[in-house]
């Protein structure tokens, strides 16, 4: 078999061109690389919203790190700037406060602060306004208590210190008598319920006189809560 004297090229017999050898890498030319380049050459991008072919170019050049986050932060800033959502925050804590300020004053379970929630609560506030408590003009009478002793008149400044005695120890008994009838009637009507604090609670709104307690009284003296 004779052949051409051209290293790499084929036999005169086989078909091919003597004048023309053909190169060993076009022989040996991997197959793989063909399929890819011509499925890179068929994804084509046609529509955005098509997942891109991962052999398929991008059609545009990727962005810089620093221009990729300044577009998210414009994107996530174009619904509402930090001004706006301070704005917001404010007027909803100011229509909180408002709604709760209503319900101190007509006793809505809904808005009430934490401390005034619930049922054990509401009837501790009752209990005590439906009473007369000593404790409740513990204010005024530490006043007149003051002026007397700060008169340079012996009587009545011996007179002063007797009533605040006497106004302490009435106070003392009176707290002792309504916490403990407060627990008996607790205990009846909320055997199940949380009534950790609501005597403690009670007895610090008899300090306070009828007309400044908040959440206001709902009911009247004498009257069964």
């Amino acid at each position: 078999m004779e052949t051409s004297g051209v290293a790499g090229s084929f036999p005169p017999g086989l078909g091919s061109n003597p004048g023309h050898p053909v190169p060993l890498g076009f022989v040996f030319r991997s197959r793989a690389k063909e399929e890819k380049a011509s499925v890179a050459d068929k994804a084509t991008v046609t529509d955005s919203k098509q997942p891109r072919h991962p052999e398929a170019p991008k059609g545009r050049p990727t962005p810089k790190r620093s221009v990729a986050q300044s577009q998210r932060r414009s994107v996530a800033n174009t619904s509402m700037t930090r001004k706006e959502a301070a704005k917001r925050q404010r007027e909803e804590r100011r229509a909180a406060l408002e709604r709760q300020r209503q319900a101190l004053a007509s006793g809505d379970e809904r808005y009430l602060p934490a401390r005034d929630k619930g049922p054990v609560r509401r009837f501790a506030r009752d209990f005590v306004d439906s009473r007369f408590n000593i404790a409740e003009y513990f204010l005024p009478m530490a006043v007149v208590i003051l002026v007397m002793s700060m008169i340079q008149v012996p009587a009545l400044q011996n007179a002063s210190l007797l009533l605040w005695l006497v106004v302490i120890v009435m106070i003392v008994l009176d707290s002792i008598v309504t916490g403990f009838r407060l627990r008996k009637q607790l205990t009846e009507r909320f055997p199940g319920d949380n009534r950790r604090g609501a005597v403690a609670y009670a007895l610090m709104r008899s300090l306070q006189m009828r007309r400044l307690r908040l959440p206001k009284p709902q009911v009247k003296r004498g009257e069964r809560p």
